[in-house]
């Protein structure tokens, strides 16, 4: 056998097949410390850690579900709640309740690695107590949509894709604002939800919307963002539109007590959204521009309407 110092380019090629597998262990172990580290600050001021990107998710909110989907994940829920309905495949899910009765059993059978839901919800605690990682979302105002678009894009591996995705949302707020006829820039608003006991003010991501069409709201946001109110105060008020939704149980426009004697009543300045659409309009996701489209539409059947004799 010849001694190694006779081929020194033998030496010099196991010396930099060596360095080349070193760097390659190292740069595999970087990235796989970096997969490690989503870290992602919810609405409870906890930072929730991800081992990994989330494969396998459970979202108990409509506005969750419908933003994991507009980020191209919508293969990755496994179960959703009762409520949620947009994409159409969501529908074909497993469902596991709703904000007041989660089923707990039927989440833990599903082996999400990610489970999104509102703050306050009390399965939170004893999903957490089983070891399945929660991140609690809510969201009142546009500011709050697009934070929780890039935090849920985190949580999926995909960190920017929820500021495109608001941009782009944005953008078709703007055109949306385009289209809103000069006559009705600045006219006054009542949205009424919940069957009449409550309205969006100003301060709610539903007022924001208003606007941002160039309409103002009556219902002041010092009130806080969904005030509970009673139908007087639509009377009082006096505005120049009335939006509610033609759910179950909601009461004929004429029926509210005194709202018979509006102006916009008596001018057929009303519009009752179905209640197919009316979930678009109430829900902070990815579809607001959907919302700011129902609007539109609602000034135009009120615009196409005869006047009153």
């Amino acid at each position: 056998m010849m001694p190694p110092h006779r081929f020194p380019h033998v030496l010099r090629f196991a010396s930099a097949h060596r360095s080349f597998v070193a760097l390659c262990l190292l740069a595999w172990l970087m990235a796989g410390a970096a997969q490690a580290a989503i870290r992602i600050a919810d609405d409870r001021q906890q930072t929730v850690e991800l081992p990994r990107p989330a494969a396998r998710i459970v979202s108990l909110q409509p506005s969750l579900t419908e933003t994991v989907c507009a980020l191209g994940a919508c293969d990755r829920l496994v179960g959703v709640d009762r409520h949620s309905n947009w994409p159409e495949s969501v529908r074909q899910l497993p469902q596991v309740g709703s904000l007041a009765d989660a089923h707990v059993e039927r989440i833990v059978a599903l082996r999400p690695d990610l489970v999104l839901v509102r703050p306050r919800n009390r399965v939170v605690e004893r999903l957490e107590s089983l070891g399945i990682k929660v991140l609690a979302l809510d969201a009142k105002t546009h500011a709050d949509m697009r934070r929780n678009m890039e935090a849920v894009a985190h949580a999926i591996g995909k960190p920017g894709a929820g500021e495109a995705l608001w941009h782009r949302t944005d953008v078709r707020l703007d055109e949306a604002r385009a289209r809103v006829p000069a006559a009705w820039q600045g006219r006054r608003v009542y949205f009424e939800l919940h069957g009449g006991s409550a309205a969006a003010s100003e301060a709610s991501f539903i007022g924001e919307t208003l606007t941002r069409l160039g309409l103002r709201n009556v219902v002041p946001g010092s009130l806080g963002a969904f005030p509970k109110l009673g139908p007087e105060y639509a009377v009082r008020a006096e505005p120049d539109l009335l939006i509610t939704n033609e759910g179950r149980g909601t009461p004929p426009i004429a029926a509210r007590p005194g709202w018979g004697t509006m102006a916009a009543v008596q001018r057929g300045r009303f519009c009752r959204i179905a209640e197919s659409h009316f979930d678009v309009m109430v829900r902070p996701g990815p579809r607001i521009n959907e919302a700011a489209q129902e609007i539109l539409d609602c000034l135009a059947s009120v615009d196409r309407r005869p006047p009153p004799q």
